[in-house]
């Protein structure tokens, strides 16, 4: 079986072409920055970085693409691994790798994204904040417990 899902941010744009002929077919293709998390050696601590996967979306897909996805915007991305390979102008084989998009969506909302900067990437919440009792435990808030199964 072949499929993969991804979530993460676009790094730029997508590109949109369209092929020749008399049915023209859009085409995207973006870059999803994947985050990865690692233990450092001897460090012990967590840190992180980014793999950047290419996408490639066409038709109906591509054009959603282009219309909605902006640089920076978090998405959710399933399809499949393509692998390809093709000789360049300088005579030597390149091998190409990308994810051929079966179905793409938002994967935040909105508001969420446009304060992403200041809030973390979470979207503000009308609920009432748990405080914290000081022995790693959270106190649920009144009126709270009747939502909770187990109490």
């Amino acid at each position: 079986m072949n499929k993969v899902i991804l979530m993460g941010r676009l790094v730029r744009d997508p590109e949109v072409r369209y092929s020749q002929g008399e049915n023209a077919l859009a085409i995207a293709r973006y870059t999803v920055a994947v985050d990865r998390r690692f233990q450092r050696q001897g460090n012990g601590g967590d840190e992180q970085t980014a793999d950047f996967i290419p996408c490639v979306a066409f038709a109906r897909s591509a054009e959603f693409a282009e219309k909605y996805f902006h640089k920076g915007t978090k998405v959710l991305v399933t399809g499949r691994i393509q692998t390809g390979s093709y000789t360049n102008k300088d005579g030597q084989k390149v091998y190409t790798t990308e994810v051929i998009v079966e179905d793409q969506e938002f994967a935040e909302s909105k508001n969420a994204s446009q304060s992403n900067g200041s809030d973390g990437g979470f979207a503000p919440s009308n609920r009432p904040s748990p405080s914290d009792a000081g022995d790693g435990f959270m106190n649920i808030p009144e009126g709270i417990d009747e939502e909770l199964p187990f109490v």
